[in-house]
């Protein structure tokens, strides 16, 4: 029997295990799928809530560690593995932002490095977008990483952790109880038991929970991007206008996205989002145009109620923890919601205030 069981080895599953499997524990990781597959795979990689001063402080305490830890993680994981998550620190400029005011007050607040600029520093900084931009936000610590990269990274730094059982390709289809405990899971192929099981399910976990007769306020948002075959140089950094964004990578490709979609499980791909995401991409950088779209894809967000993430115990049921309802900002805040859980579980003094993360007083009974 493992000590810890996390069903979802997404980017949070995957922290999780490692962060566990590094105290000496004996970790067993639990996906659907293939690992990193979702929403770890499918979103942009920029290392920042977008606009993050419209977020609640909870948001920003984990942001924040979560940050400045990154660098150590992409350094570790290329040293461990022999692949590269690709860390870019190059800052993000944010184009015609209405609430200036409340941008700068929150970096005040926060000692962060954010500044109003002009139109001589946006095209001194990007050359290539598109004129007739006038003022920005300029972030210049914020970093983007190639979440495809870093989830295979992960995978592999498990594989290779031999206090780490790493399933695929089965997936959870319920609990197992004793009491008021939780001490595994079924599967189609069978069951495993742990002492402690972690919901790290993404959109999908509050299908599992409420079967233990809890409501879990995490629904999947659709969200859709795509990426041009650009060359290097087109685009150097994160740049944002109207709430989207391009995202370079260092192989020349920019990303672009993305939308937000209430359409349930769907992860299918429209028409109308893949001329909105083009239209975008070429208002920003119009020279994008003359590149090939190599792929227009679709993720599942867990969207939660102003985006703060469960975090913690489940309330009733021993022996079941959460870390699930990232919503936008699941790779961002990965790092130091990782870190609390893991903090909590080993008992620990946390990073982090772990209160306003805790599930207890946010789930309802069915």
């Amino acid at each position: 029997m493992s000590e810890f069981l996390i069903v979802g080895a997404g980017v949070i599953g995957l922290m999780t295990a490692r962060l566990l499997a590094q105290s000496g524990a004996k970790v067993k990781l639990i996906e659907r799928g293939q690992s990193a597959r979702e929403a770890s795979w499918a979103g942009g990689g920029i290392v920042s809530p977008l606009y993050p001063w419209r977020y609640q402080d909870e948001i920003t305490a984990l942001a924040l560690w979560s940050q400045s830890s990154y660098v150590h993680l992409a350094q570790e994981l290329l040293a461990e593995t022999g692949c590269d998550p690709e860390l870019r620190q190059k800052g993000m400029l944010m184009i015609n932002v209405a609430d200036e005011a409340d941008a700068l007050a929150w970096a005040k607040r926060f000692h962060r490095p954010l500044t109003k600029v002009d139109a001589e520093f946006i095209y001194r900084t990007e050359p290539h977008l598109a004129p007739g931009f006038e003022s920005a936000i300029w972030m210049p610590e914020v970093a983007s990483i190639r979440n495809p990269r870093l989830g295979q990274a992960l995978r592999k730094s498990a594989q290779l952790n031999p206090n780490i059982t790493l399933c695929e390709e089965s997936e959870v289809i319920g609990f197992t109880t004793f009491g008021e405990r939780v001490n595994g899971v079924k599967t189609a192929h069978g069951e495993h038991k742990a002492d402690e099981v972690i919901l790290a399910g993404g959109a999908w976990s509050g299908q599992l929970l409420a079967q233990l007769g809890l409501e879990l306020p995490v629904e999947p948002v659709r969200g859709q991007m795509m990426v041009f075959k650009a060359v290097p140089g087109v685009v150097e950094r994160v740049v944002m206008l109207d709430g989207r964004y391009v995202i370079p990578r260092s192989d020349g490709r920019v990303l672009v996205g993305s939308t937000l979609e209430h359409v349930g499980f769907d992860k299918s791909t429209t028409e109308d989002a893949s001329r909105a995401l083009f239209d975008t991409a070429t208002r920003i950088v119009p020279e994008l145009a003359d590149y090939e779209v190599e792929h227009h894809w679709a993720g599942l967000r867990p969207g939660s109620p102003n985006g703060v993430p469960f975090i913690g115990a489940v309330p009733g049921w021993k022996g079941l923890h959460l870390n699930t309802g990232h919503y936008r900002n699941g790779l961002v805040l990965a790092p130091a919601s990782t870190r609390l859980l893991a903090d909590l579980l080993l008992e620990r003094s946390p990073v982090i205030d772990p209160d306003a993360y805790s599930p207890a007083g946010r789930l309802k009974a069915r």
